[in-house]
C-alpha cells in the first residue's frame, strides 16, 4: 500500500500541453475520484500514474520512491480498463492467475489468491467459464479480480463502468466502494459521471483542461464549490445560475425583482458589494414552493419531469431557464403558476467574469 504524490507534473503531446502544472497528494488507503468532462486530462493523468505515458516535467512519487523513469511493470500498480481486456481463450481462473504465473509463484499460492479474490467479488461459480459466457458486470468483476490477485500498492480504474447499463452500473459501483473498504488500498478512479464521483469517493478531484479546479470530499465540492465550473458540473440536474446585482441588502434579478438578503447566507451581501457581473447559484432542491411568502416569485411551469421520488419542474426566471426539484405530491402541470423562492441561506454567489465563488 502506498501514497501518491504529484509535484508540478507536466504532460505534453508535441506542442500540445494536456496537463500544464499539477500538484496533488493522495494519502495511503484513500479512494480518490478524478472527474471532469471529456478531454480534461483525467485519463491521461491515470496513464501517467500507471507508467503508460511519460511525463515532461515535475515529479511523481509512489510512496517514497520517485518513479518518473520507472517502467510500468515495476511500479506495483494494477489498472482496470473500460473494455475489460480479458483473454478470450482463457477461463476466468486462468485470466486471474496469468500475471501470477508470469511472476513464477507456486501453484498453491496462485490458487489461494485466485480463490480469495473470487470470494470477494462473488465470482467463485464462474471460475471455469470463458469471458464470452459472462455478462458485462461479471466480466468487469473478473477484470477487478485479475488486479486484486496481484496485491498491488495502488489500484487505478479507467472508467470501468461506462460499458454497463444503468442498473448494473449502480450495482458494480456499490461493489467497488465496498471492495475499497475491505482491501484498504489506495484507489484512483476516473469517470466523467459526477454521480459516480459523489457516491464512491473519499475525495473528489474536479479537473478542467488539465487543471485541478477543486479537491474535497463529495460534501465539500457539492455544498461549497470553488467556482462556476465546479458548481455547474457537480450535481444532477445542474445548479441554476441567475444573473443578479446587489444593493440595499438585497439581490436583484435581471428583470428587477428583488430577493431577500437572507437567501445568500450570512455575510455574503455586504462582502460582495453592489457591483455588476454577479451570478446567483441555486440548486434545484433549494427552491421552495412558498404560497404564503411575500417574497416568493410566481413562475410559469414549462415542463414537468416526474421521477417517482420527486418531480423536476422547468421554468424561466428573469428570462433564464431554471429547474426546481419539488414533491411529487404537488403534481404540477405545464402552464401552472408556482410561487417559488430560493431557500434562505442556501444560495451561492459567484463573480461572473472570473467564475470565482464569493464566500
Amino acid at each position: 500500500m502506498a501514497s501518491l504524490s504529484m509535484r508540478k507534473l507536466v504532460k505534453k503531446y508535441g506542442d500540445f500541453t494536456v496537463i500544464p502544472d499539477l500538484d496533488l497528494e493522495i494519502p495511503d488507503h484513500e479512494f480518490v475520484v478524478l472527474v471532469g468532462p471529456s478531454g480534461c486530462g483525467k485519463s491521461t493523468l491515470l496513464r501517467v500514474l500507471a507508467g503508460l505515458e511519460s511525463i515532461n516535467g515535475g515529479d511523481l512519487f509512489i510512496g517514497d520512491q520517485r518513479v518518473n523513469d520507472v517502467p510500468a511493470a515495476k511500479r506495483d500498480i494494477a489498472m482496470v480498463f473500460q473494455d475489460y481486456a480479458l483473454y478470450p481463450h482463457m477461463t476466468v481462473r486462468q485470466n486471474m492467475a496469468f500475471s501470477l504465473e508470469m511472476r513464477g509463484m507456486t501453484r498453491e499460492e496462485i490458487a489461494g489468491r485466485v480463490e480469495r479474490a473470487a470470494g470477494l467479488l462473488h465470482i467463485g461459480d464462474f471460475l471455469d467459464r470463458r469471458p464470452k459466457q459472462l455478462s458485462g458486470g461479471q466480466r468487469q468483476r473478473v477484470a477487478m479480480g485479475r488486479a486484486i490477485v496481484r496485491n498491488p500498492k495502488v489500484f487505478l480504474f479507467d472508467e470501468p463502468l461506462s460499458n454497463l447499463d444503468a442498473k448494473l452500473r449502480a450495482q458494480v459501483r456499490a461493489e467497488i466502494k465496498a471492495l475499497s473498504q475491505q482491501l484498504r488500498t489506495t484507489m484512483v478512479f476516473v469517470t466523467h459521471d459526477q454521480v459516480e464521483a459523489m457516491t464512491m469517493a473519499d475525495r473528489i478531484v474536479v479537473m478542467k483542461s488539465g487543471v485541478i479546479q477543486q479537491v474535497g470530499t463529495p460534501e465539500e465540492v457539492y455544498e461549497t464549490p470553488n467556482n462556476l465550473f465546479v458548481a455547474g458540473f457537480i450535481g444532477s440536474p445542474a445548479m441554476n445560475f441567475l444573473p443578479v446585482t446587489l444593493g440595499d441588502g438585497r439581490a436583484r434579478l435581471a428583470d428587477g425583482r428583488a430577493l431577500p438578503a437572507e437567501i445568500l447566507g450570512s455575510g455574503l451581501a455586504p462582502s460582495a458589494g453592489s457591483g455588476e457581473g454577479l451570478v446567483l447559484g441555486v440548486r434545484p432542491e433549494h427552491f421552495a414552493v412558498a404560497p404564503n411568502d411575500a417574497d416568493a416569485l410566481p413562475v410559469t411551469v414549462d415542463l414537468v419531469e416526474p421521477l417517482g421520488s420527486d418531480t423536476l419542474v422547468h421554468f424561466k426566471l428573469a428570462e433564464t431557464d431554471a429547474i426546481a426539484r419539488v414533491s411529487p405530491d404537488l403534481r404540477p402541470k405545464p402552464g401552472d403558476t408556482l410561487p417559488l423562492i430560493p431557500v434562505r441561506g442556501k444560495a451561492l454567489l459567484f463573480e461572473q467574469e472570473s467564475g470565482r465563488a464569493i464566500r
